[in-house]
């Protein structure tokens, strides 16, 4: 593991990537997001998610998002029924890069969850995956898997 990921690989299937890339542009033109379900260890994700939740900003801001709080409920039972945990969120960036900005890193309350980002700003999505604790921001890897 190269020394610039300390953490667990996320991993998502095609699929997945898919659908959270997807329901990104779909929601232009404010921020989407949602969140990822998966199994746990010790307190901390495996990196693996086997589920993907889309959710509405509650927001409704290109600048901004909350999960809305009825999609928040419907996926922490079906990742509780299905066996797996609440692991992370993602969000997208409409017009900036794919890092965390002071408004995300202050709302990262859980430091066992992977954090998401998606940018939109350029042709391409740009989807980065990081740690953040007590306001420290880490980089995880992202590897997209044929499954």
């Amino acid at each position: 593991m190269s020394s610039r990921f300390a953490e667990p690989a996320l991993r998502l299937s095609e699929r997945q990537y898919q659908q959270i890339v997807a329901h990104c542009y779909d929601g232009l033109p404010d921020e989407a997001c949602g969140l990822l379900g998966g199994p746990m260890r010790d307190g901390a994700p495996t990196g693996y998610v086997t589920r993907v939740y889309p959710c509405r900003n509650a927001d409704a801001s290109a600048r901004t998002y909350t999960v809305d709080s009825r999609d928040l409920l419907h996926a922490m039972r079906d990742a509780e029924a299905s066996g797996g945990e609440l692991i992370g969120v993602w969000h997208s960036h409409t017009h900036t890069d794919a890092y965390p900005s002071d408004t995300d890193v202050r709302q990262a309350v859980d430091p066992a969850w992977v954090y998401v980002l998606v940018s939109l700003k350029d042709g391409e999505p740009v989807l980065r995956s990081y740690r953040i604790r007590e306001g420290t921001i880490r980089e995880t890897k992202v590897v997209v898997e044929r499954r």
